[in-house]
């Protein structure tokens, strides 16, 4: 997929290989998580989820962090990050009228969980006309049949491949990667829509599964959780401190968190998150009213997060196993990037070997 990693590249001019993105994680994924993977030769994204009231801000202080120290090679009439939008939970004609009020425009519009099919392609629309098309459109799918609706209807200048093994919000019945990237790329060439150039995310957290992704297909990688053991992630340090001691097998998919916050989601999404007593009473039996009780009293103490053990949600991927400690956004972009290079060099040293009749150790 060297021809789509180029495609990103001069959308995306301060970018190199490979193409890391940071997730649009909801309130999250703020201006200085966005801007450090932008400034490290990547795409950060601004998560304001539901919470539109919270994009001026974050525009206005990624604007004048510009303003004092630019990206070399960000075009003069684009923000270097780009914006996630969570579609059921905003109102269009708000979303595009702060868009195009804003003097400078993000790079990128990421779409996900609309109500409908159809609106994705009114978001798509949208947006191209309020920024004149200098916001491009990402639009994140979870299986192959939205893939080819999404790539049918909108046309998108992206489509984000989410796997099963994703932290957060995603479709309840998917796949991993593993499998949907590749049939997603085959289908979508089949189709007609092969230009269109696929990110994968889903439990990737280091310079191995970002090899591994573009192996598969994808021109580019996301990476959420891993992110959020950085520094600049807008969370809480009890939460951090979950996300690092989890290992394999201490996350599930559910709908019980959304129940116990009192979440509204469309029926076909769950979430993965750190496994806890929330999770293990509900599989015992307790009555949801009382654990929605215990989650109440949890949330008001300590910032819901005291002591060894807490009831709250920590949303996380799959990949929680393999984040051992913190590390600026700064250095988790270069150690990724530095490890999948490396992997793609053997690689291709194993593959020329190969080709000159040497004994493969497979």
């Amino acid at each position: 997929m060297a021809s789509h990693a180029k495609t990103l590249q001069s959308a995306y001019p301060w970018t190199t290989s490979p193409f890391i993105v940071s997730a649009p994680m909801r309130l999250t994924a703020n201006d200085a998580l966005a801007l450090t993977v932008s400034r490290t030769h990547g795409l950060g994204f601004l998560g304001i989820g539901n919470v539109l009231s919270a994009l001026p801000p974050f525009l206005e202080k990624v604007t004048a962090s510009l303003a004092e120290s630019p990206i070399p090679n960000t075009p003069s009439d684009i923000l270097p990050v780009g914006v996630g939008f969570i579609c059921f939970g905003i109102d269009l004609a708000a979303a595009l009228a702060t868009l195009s009020s804003a003097p400078v425009k993000p790079a990128a519009a990421w779409l996900f969980a609309p109500k409908e099919m159809k609106d994705f392609a009114d978001w798509s629309r949208g947006i191209r006309d309020a920024t004149a098309g200098k916001t491009k459109i990402w639009i994140q799918v979870g299986n192959l049949a939205t893939a080819l609706e999404a790539a049918r209807t909108c046309r998108p200048d992206v489509l984000v491949i989410q796997g099963i093994d994703a932290g957060g919000h995603g479709l309840e019945h998917a796949s991993s990667i593993i499998t949907l990237l590749p049939e997603c790329a085959d289908a979508l060439s089949k189709a007609g829509f092969g230009d269109i150039p696929l990110v994968a995310a889903g439990g990737i957290a280091d310079g191995r599964g970002v090899a591994a992704a573009t192996m598969l297909g994808a021109a580019g990688v996301c990476m959420g959780t891993r992110f959020l053991c950085s520094p600049e992630a807008a969370i809480t340090n009890g939460y951090r401190d979950v996300v690092l001691k989890a290992k394999d097998g201490d996350t599930s998919r559910t709908k019980l968190w959304d129940r116990l916050m009192g979440n509204w989601w469309p029926e076909e999404f769950d979430g993965r998150g750190v496994l806890n007593d929330s999770v293990w009473d509900d599989e015992k039996g307790l009555p949801e009213e009382e654990n929605k009780k215990l989650y109440g009293e949890a949330a008001k103490s300590a910032d819901g997060w005291a002591g060894e053990k807490t009831r709250m949600c920590a949303y996380a991927g799959s990949g929680v196993g393999l984040i051992n400690e913190i590390k600026p956004a700064v250095e988790i972009v270069k150690e990724v990037t530095r490890d999948a290079k490396r992997f793609w060099k053997e690689d291709s040293s194993t593959s020329s070997l190969n080709a000159k009749g040497q004994q493969s150790d497979i």
